[in-house]
């Protein structure tokens, strides 16, 4: 059996594996799948949501509530959240609406304290929000991408994979793979070097990403152009798959603050 406090609330439609557990006062509500090893800490709420192995919520957190949007009118919605993911304490992560039908958590996230998760939103595998960041809804955030603490991201945003989002920085930009950004509005702060290195990225896979960005975004090509230059002199799939992302933006893609005054060594 699994070990459920006594005091905690399960709704008769929830399924709880044999070794989860739940604790005291959590509420475990309607339509809810809790897999192998979870925990629920206490006092927290888990609702409409399926839950994988592994996964550690702590005391006071939601998960798969319902959407803060006015247009949400009580539809049946749902959050699918992955493996070994990390919830902490009064971390919200809302469920989806009828636009897209349910939020997406990957695997291994770690979500700090205070932040928050809207409707609709598909988060990667590997994705840290640090404290009090805000993510509005139909956010897509890509792997192994950390947002700083208090960051707010603008709704409908696409943040790439391997990304670093300083803390406090405003979004309302596409963020394309393997960059940094920051500020007020945010800009581009050149490559996520660290986070490539800790990715196991080659050598050689940094360094074409590296001349990949000096031309998109340092060399004063128009950013079409500069794009086709870079599809025809390098080979690199992970160059590839930038300039996919980009390509695909419909909100369009930050830049630098001053692409003719930007120094190469101190963005890159």
């Amino acid at each position: 059996m699994s070990t459920i406090h006594p005091t905690a609330v399960v709704h008769p439609s929830a399924q709880i594996d044999a070794s989860a557990s739940v604790g005291p006062y959590a509420i475990v509500g309607e339509g809810t799948v809790i897999g192998a090893g979870t925990s629920v800490g206490a006092h927290a709420v888990v609702e409409f949501a399926s839950l994988g192995r592994n996964n550690r919520l702590h005391p006071g957190c939601y998960v798969g509530t319902a959407p803060q949007d006015l247009k949400y009118g009580g539809e049946r919605t749902r959050l699918v959240m992955g493996d070994r993911n990390t919830v902490r304490e009064c971390v919200t992560l809302n469920r989806g609406t009828s636009a897209h039908g349910e939020t997406r958590i990957g695997n291994d996230c770690l979500f700090m304290a205070y932040s928050h998760v809207a409707h609709d939103c598909t988060i990667g595998d590997g994705v840290i929000l640090v404290n009090s960041v805000a993510v509005a809804g139909h956010v897509e955030i890509g792997d192994f991408t950390v947002v700083g603490g208090l960051a707010a991201i603008h709704q409908y945003l696409r943040i790439g994979k391997y990304c670093m989002l300083g803390g406090g920085a405003m979004l309302n930009k596409d963020v394309p793979h393997f960059c940094t950004c920051q500020g007020y509005p945010a800009v581009l702060r050149g490559l996520n070097s660290l986070g490539l290195r800790r990715g196991g990225f080659s050598h050689e896979s940094v360094a074409a990403i590296r001349r990949a960005y000096k031309t998109l975004f340092l060399s004063g090509l128009r950013l079409e152009e500069a794009m086709g230059r870079v599809r025809r002199d390098s080979k690199d799939p992970k160059v590839a798959e930038m300039l996919d992302f980009i390509a695909g933006s419909k909100k369009g893609v930050m830049r630098p603050a001053s692409g003719a005054e930007a120094k190469e060594e101190a963005v890159l």
